[in-house]
């Protein structure tokens, strides 16, 4: 498949993303400045934020975005650095909590209040996030949407962007450890992440046989495979999240020593 536009426009795309990277990086750091007189803040999060921008990034700028807008296994492993790695690491490192430390006690209220507006608890419900995530998927490999997004570059970016925010709400309402005043109980959000893996899995396996249109019949079964064994990774690391969550949650507290004076 080759993009029939000129250049301006994906130059202007790949600018504006390096951008949000940037500005990505420099507002964690200055969160953690700002925060410093909150206590020290995990080293493990600042990594796993640092590593889902460099997945984030490697899916939309470089060699492999270059690929990805000809080859549909180039795509595909797009599809899983932006999609399901960097959402899961972004999730992890948990923006929402270093944000709340860092701002003035009003902004933080102010914050807290729109989690907890209806908007809000709609769109982070496990079943409302995991349709939202996997309806993208669907419309995006089943109609002519993948090609459509490979002759302009607005809907490149508007479908990318989807993809990314659809899979950061999807598995922050599954395995999330920000505030979430609407979280789901965990065998509701066990049940949608099955439900999700089977999806992705069956929707791959319809990619091997059934490519979008355009795709050659070699290129859509590499890229199927890539999606159904890749995407497997990504689901392990999920579901091993989910139940170390479940079983620190359900663990009993030790009890304090009662005192003998």
């Amino acid at each position: 498949m080759t993009p029939h536009h000129g250049a301006t426009g994906w130059t202007v795309l790949e600018g504006a993303v390096l951008v949000l990277l940037a500005l990505g990086a420099v507002g964690w750091v200055a969160g953690l400045w700002a925060a410093r007189h909150r206590g020290p803040w995990p080293a493990h999060r600042s990594v796993l934020w640092c590593a889902g921008l460099l997945c984030a990034g490697a899916a939309l700028v470089g060699p492999l975005a270059d690929a990805a807008r000809t080859g549909f296994t180039a795509h595909m492993a797009g599809h899983l650095l932006l999609g399901m790695a960097a959402p899961l690491l972004l999730v992890l490192a948990a923006p929402v909590t270093l944000a709340l430390r860092a701002l003035p006690v009003a902004r933080a209220r102010a914050v807290s209040r729109l989690l907890r507006t209806p908007p809000v608890r709609v769109v982070t419900h496990p079943v409302v996030a995991g349709l939202l995530d996997a309806g993208g998927l669907w419309l995006l490999y089943t109609t002519g949407l993948y090609g459509l997004m490979h002759t302009s570059s607005l809907v490149h970016a508007a479908v990318h962007l989807h993809v990314l925010l659809a899979g950061w709400v999807f598995t922050a309402a599954v395995v999330g450890v920000d505030p979430n005043p609407h979280r789901g109980s965990f065998p509701l959000r066990a049940g949608v992440l099955i439900g999700f893996l089977a999806f992705h899995s069956a929707l791959a396996k319809h990619l091997y046989g059934h490519p979008p249109e355009g795709v050659a019949a070699p290129d859509a079964r590499a890229g199927a495979q890539l999606m159904y064994y890749g995407g497997d990774v990504v689901h392990v690391a999920l579901v091993v999240v989910l139940c170390a969550q479940w079983y620190a949650a359900a663990r009993p507290r030790a009890r304090p020593a009662r005192s003998t004076a």
